[in-house]
């Protein structure tokens, strides 16, 4: 027990939050032109933040070209004035779209923790340009991508100028944009800059380099002068048409169409927002990549739908990615006919609630109705996800999630089954306050019309990430008769365990390497019902330079050992001799990769895998080719090759994936991308072309192009369409 109490203590002080840096902001009811200049009368009396501390290449002196910033709010408004000290006017930027590239650009990024939480925030970017980027963030910031929703838009001001030696900033956002507490008086505050030139990361808020320069647990403070008021939020409205017009030639179909719905976002009080959407249309997403498979198991594709993406930690962050997650969204508007051929299941309607209810306590609600088509055998669905999180100390947490999927009537042709089938869940997330341990505990039970015992999932991981290691342990089960409907689950009975370890070493007196990596990741995967207790080991070792001009080198052994689940072909080539199932193959193979820096105009990455496959030998090549004519024009190359080469009589075949893509910015407002996609595994060439004007805050237009072929034997068509969609953002 005293051991237990020690570790509780400690895991209550290293969830305490890091506030190193303050800034008083103060009231003003003057009035400051958005243009760029510091001129206005209200800057000359606010207090102003230095001393920026480099993130990369070192984390232990302050900045060499350091940034500045003043901060002012009013009743409406808060204002921040930044200035960026450059080397030379050489800037690296990608495009002019909203929400722009920053991987490896220059630019600006403002973090504002609202409710003080260390686990939620919001983003707005720009650069010289002026040009805007809001996304949200969650998960504590400490994910990367997948704590990061860009889909999120706001209503706000930015412009730029350029300076000799530096340029500014001049931002304004409504209040009204923004989740927070009535009453407020205090925010936590980040500002992150990236300066190609001089091949530097910094920050306001000291961060260490072994965390992500996101990690909300590294943040400075902004005090208000006085308790900001209550902010009204406006209802919006977000109305759309569609006209399209296609054809499907392999059914000699026409496909012309006109369709409307609407979106509609409700605030109650300051931090809970309702969306509803009524007969959504999703034909401006742009479209999926398309992947070469030689695995298994299936492909799990990233969800764009923007209804989705909303608020995502709330209805996604569960269980474990790819082995045990309840649920998926993207399972949500697609199904099985008769033949078991995967066809779209089109969304009627969709209810979604999230926000907070008090300090600690955030709540969410997702419930979808989708179409029946009894023609193919597709019942009509509702689908609905609950959950309520509650923070502990201060980056920790817990929640409860119900999640439902059911047929909203009684279908002669769907199995007793498959009528519903619903998971329970609890989950626990640890974050320390400086982010060196990170764990998650999860406890999951389905229910379906047939009772059965091995109807749960549970797991743990945790792990320790300090300067110079990184230590993870995880492990998951999921029981034979575990189900869930919306979720995405590779394989069902079985017990996983994934240990893994990176070392760092970081070169001193070194202008070119930023540091070496060594890690090695091990997965087992254990099967207690079957005769075959282990199904699967990999083990994966990697040895990588990283250099300061963000360009890296990678080589790696992966030794693996597989178990066919059911009769398969790498190939996928139809009429071919799949492998047989319910036998083991162990292979190893061999990777080495180079990427060049992005900044540069002309930049790539190859591949090269070489070694085993299965029961024959495999040779990859895949490479990225891309050049930009800054900041109008980026155009990227994907050639990948597989040549697979199985012994008789199973198959050989040499894979292709090729992939063009071009993209133009006009202006901010005004962008076009086309996108070109050719693989001979699924013999089909699909080109997409997308033409995209923003002509007012939030509201678009919208021409979408698609073209697909057949490509076995010859070129045939197989699919067209053209579609005119128009949006228009409406507050009240």
């Amino acid at each position: 027990m005293k051991n237990l109490f020690y570790l509780t203590c400690f895991l209550f002080i290293q969830s305490l939050p890091i506030n190193a840096q303050e800034l008083t902001v103060k009231y003003t009811e003057d009035k400051i032109e958005i243009d760029g200049l510091p001129d206005d009368k209200a800057w000359q009396n606010a207090e102003i933040a230095s001393d920026f501390w480099q993130w990369r290449p070192t984390d232990t002196v302050q900045a060499v070209k350091q940034t500045e910033f003043k901060a002012l709010f009013d009743k409406e408004h808060i204002y921040i004035l930044i200035k960026a000290y450059t080397k030379e006017k050489k800037f690296t930027v990608y495009n002019l779209e909203r929400d722009f590239e920053t991987k490896s650009a220059d630019y600006i990024q403002l973090i504002f923790d609202t409710f003080n939480d260390a686990s939620n925030a919001f983003k707005f970017q720009t650069n010289h340009l002026g040009l805007k980027g809001d996304m949200l963030l969650s998960n504590s910031g400490s994910l990367g991508g997948r704590g990061m929703n860009s889909s999120w838009d706001a209503i706000w001001e930015v412009e730029s100028k350029l300076y000799d030696d530096s340029y500014i900033a001049e931002v304004k956002i409504p209040f009204n944009q923004l989740y927070f507490i009535n009453g407020s008086k205090s925010w936590r505050f980040n500002i992150y800059r990236s300066d190609t030139q001089s091949l530097e990361h910094s920050s306001w808020a000291k961060i260490p380099q072994e965390q992500r320069i996101g990690d909300l647990g590294f943040m400075g403070k902004m005090n208000f002068e006085k308790p900001l008021g209550e902010s009204k939020k406006p209802v919006s409205f977000i109305p759309y048409i569609n006209g399209s017009i296609g054809k499907d030639f392999s059914q000699e179909k026409k496909l012309n169409n006109f369709d409307y719905g609407l979106d509609i976002k409700i605030p109650i009080g300051n931090s809970i927002n309702v969306d509803l959407t009524l007969n959504p249309d999703f034909s401006q997403v742009e479209v999926d990549d398309q992947l070469v498979n030689l695995s298994q198991w299936e492909l799990r594709l990233p969800e764009k739908r923007q209804f989705f993406t909303q608020n995502s930690d709330l209805f996604t962050d569960f269980g474990q990615e790819r082995d045990a997650e309840p649920f998926f969204s993207r399972r949500i508007g697609i199904s099985k006919d008769y033949e078991g051929n995967t066809v779209e299941n089109k969304i009627i309607n969709g209810i979604r609630l999230s926000g907070k209810l008090n300090d600690n306590l955030r709540i969410g609600l997702l419930n979808v109705l989708t179409e029946e088509n009894k023609s193919l055998g597709i019942p009509q669905n509702n689908n609905t996800l609950f959950t309520i999180r509650n923070k502990v100390f201060a980056r920790s947490n817990y929640s409860f999630f119900f999640i439902n999927r059911e047929n909203t009537k009684d279908y002669d042709f769907i199995e007793n089954q498959k009528k519903f089938n619903r998971v329970l869940g609890f989950e626990y997330n640890l974050a320390s306050k400086d982010g060196e341990w990170k764990g998650r505990t999860f406890f999951h039970k389905s229910f379906t019309p047939e009772e059965n015992d091995k109807n749960t999932s549970f797991g743990m991981r945790l792990s320790r990430n300090t300067r110079k290691h990184y230590i993870s342990m995880g492990g998951s089960y999921v029981g034979d008769d575990f189900r869930s409907d919306l979720g995405y689950y590779r394989r069902y009975g079985f017990i996983k365990l994934t240990p893994f370890y990176q070392y760092r070493i970081y070169p001193k007196n070194n202008d070119k390497i930023l540091n070496y990596e060594l890690q090695n990741y091990t997965a087992l995967v254990y099967r207690p019902n079957k005769n075959q207790k282990f199904e699967g080991r990999w083990f994966i070792s990697s040895f990588k330079i990283k250099y300061r001009d963000v360009s890296e080198i990678e080589v790696k052994q992966n030794i693996r050992k597989d178990y066919l689940y059911f009769d398969f072909d790498p190939t996928r080539t139809k009429g071919s001799v799949p492998l047989p199932a319910n036998n083991f193959y162990s292979y190893t193979d061999y990777e080495m990769a180079y990427s060049s820096p992005d900044k540069d105009l002309f930049n790539f990455r190859t591949e090269i895998q070489v070694g085993d496959f299965f029961n024959g030998k495999k040779f990859s090549l895949n490479n990225e080719f891309k050049f930009r004519v800054q900041p109008y024009f980026n155009t990227s190359l994907k050639i990948n090759y597989d040549s697979i080469e199985l012994p008789e009589p199973y198959n050989s075949k040499d894979i292709w994936l090729i992939s063009p893509k071009f993209q133009f910015t006009f202006n901010k407002k005004t962008f076009w991308t086309t996108y070109v996609q050719y693989t001979n595994q699924s013999e089909n060439l699909g080109i997409n072309s997308r033409l995209q004007w923003r002509f007012a805050p939030l509201s678009d237009l919208y021409l979408v192009y698609n073209d697909n072929y057949f490509t076995t034997g010859s070129i045939e068509p197989q699919f067209r369409s053209i579609n005119l969609k128009l949006t228009y953002w409406i507050n009240i």
